[in-house]
């Protein structure tokens, strides 16, 4: 069974038709043959009972008056006109079953019992030809004027019937076989031509599994057949397929000039914020020259945003990944931060509130770009969506195995579009900033977690990362 389903289908099919009219014909000959034997035995029936209702006409006056050589001479008469034909051996016998005559009389002797005879005997009733037997043995009443006056056995050749029985069963067996033998590779090239569209799909699929081509109308089958309507439906899929894959390559170039355009923003947006904060500290040199301590600390802060914009540009360089070599967190990274956002906070005299609660060996186990990034970029969105006279907070904390980082501001909350951008991997259109998608990208390769809500007119950003010694699992 197995190896008859690895057949495939366009040819098992055909031959599953040709075998089911094999069948057929074997079924169909087994039928007509116990017809014609169904015939021949009820021909044979009706013979016997001719026969039987003569000799019974002729010899009842004679077994009543139990004249026996009257009896021997209408046998004799009837076997010699019955010569040649079917009556073989006749006997007769009076109402006790004892032999009153015979045509040999040697195989039945005057007045022995006609049961010795009768073993095999069949009626005329249920009269049949079984097997290869030649001759058959009735065995009937016989009556005369409406009453039973002895018994007649008699012997019926019936060779010719049963010879005539094996022609006609071989003669139909052969015209069944040639008629079931043609039928049946007419069934199979028949089914096998209606199958030809189906194995034409396979064979065209496996060839073009990974650019499906459609089949050219030229092989479509024709009419508006099941198969028809099948290779237009795989023609219609091969050119989604296509169609899919245009647009595909259409979304692949689009996506990467919309890479290109972030990435440039990006670039852009990471060093036009620290530039403030660097004027300024020029500034504060130009301005306090004198003075070698501003001078220091203002040169500290120069160098410090300097490097990192050299970070953010090499990071840009390795595909806008952080370069994870860069010095580690530090306490003056928090205080850079704060002199860069210092400008944008005075400007829009905002209250500013700072609380830096970790310890410096939890924030020596960052590298100082993607912490800065984040907190920068959270930042700067607080402080324009706080707005003039508004509030922005930092707080940093350590907890058991991980890093708390929260920005608050009174502003009034992230729109559907800004909470997208932070909080969630779906594909936003070009445009808008990418600050929040930065900070996105950023904490989910730190494998930490950004929460976002609002509790007394406060928006709370709250980022937690792992610290990388703790081994400890994601936070989210």
């Amino acid at each position: 069974m197995d190896g008859f389903r690895r057949i495939p289908l366009s040819l098992r099919v055909p031959l599953l038709t040709a075998g089911l009219m094999v069948l057929l014909g074997v079924v169909a000959s087994q039928q007509v043959l116990s017809t014609l034997g169904k015939v021949q035995d009820a021909r044979i029936r009706e013979l016997a009972q001719l026969q039987i209702e003569a000799l019974s006409v002729a010899l009842g006056p004679h077994v009543l008056r139990d004249d026996i050589w009257e009896i021997y001479d209408t046998l004799e008469r009837a076997a010699g006109e019955t010569k040649g034909r079917r009556m073989i051996f006749t006997v007769v016998a009076d109402e006790n079953g004892r032999v009153m005559a015979a045509t040999d009389p040697v195989r039945a002797p005057l007045d022995s019992p006609i049961s010795a005879l009768t073993e095999g005997a069949q009626t005329a009733q249920t009269l049949s030809v079984t097997g290869d037997a030649v001759q058959v043995r009735l065995l009937a009443p016989l009556r005369y004027q409406g009453r039973t006056v002895g018994q007649i056995m008699t012997e019926l050749d019936v060779a010719d019937l049963i010879s005539e029985r094996l022609r006609a069963g071989q003669l139909l067996l052969l015209g069944n076989a040639v008629a079931t033998g043609v039928l049946s590779i007419l069934g199979y090239l028949a089914m096998r031509r209606m199958l030809m569209p189906i194995a034409r799909l396979v064979r065209r699929m496996r060839e073009t599994a990974d650019a499906p081509e459609p089949i050219p109308e030229s092989d479509l089958p024709r009419g508006d057949t099941e198969m028809t309507r099948l290779v237009k439906t795989y023609n219609a899929m091969t050119d989604a397929v296509e169609a899919k894959a245009e647009t595909e390559r259409r979304l692949a170039e689009r996506e990467r000039f919309v890479s290109l355009g972030r990435l440039s923003s990006s670039l852009a947006h990471e060093i036009n914020n620290p530039l403030g904060g660097l004027l300024n500290a020029a500034d504060t040199i130009r301005q306090y020259s004198d003075r070698p301590d501003v001078v220091r600390q203002s040169a500290d802060i120069l160098t410090r945003g300097l490097n990192h914009l050299r970070d953010v540009a090499q990071a840009t360089l390795d595909q806008n990944r952080l370069d994870r070599s860069s010095a580690p967190l530090t306490f003056e990274d928090f205080e850079d931060l704060r002199l860069l956002i210092g400008p944008e906070v005075s400007r829009q005299e905002q209250k500013l509130r700072w609380q830096i609660g970790a310890s410096g060996e939890a924030l020596s186990t960052f590298a100082s770009a993607p912490i800065r990034q984040i907190l920068l970029n959270l930042l700067l969105n607080a402080s324009a969506a706080a707005g003039a006279k508004g509030e922005v907070s930092l707080l940093v904390s350590e907890k058991p195995g991980v890093l708390c980082l929260i920005v608050e501001d009174s502003g009034d909350g992230l729109s559907d579009a800004a909470r997208t951008r932070l909080l969630s991997d779906a594909p936003v259109p070009p445009g808008g900033g990418v600050g929040l998608r930065l900070v996105h990208d950023l904490v989910k390769e730190l494998n930490g977690c950004i929460r976002s809500e609002r509790a007394d007119h406060i928006t709370i950003v709250d980022v937690t990362v792992p610290l990388q010694q703790s081994g400890m699992p994601p936070p989210c």
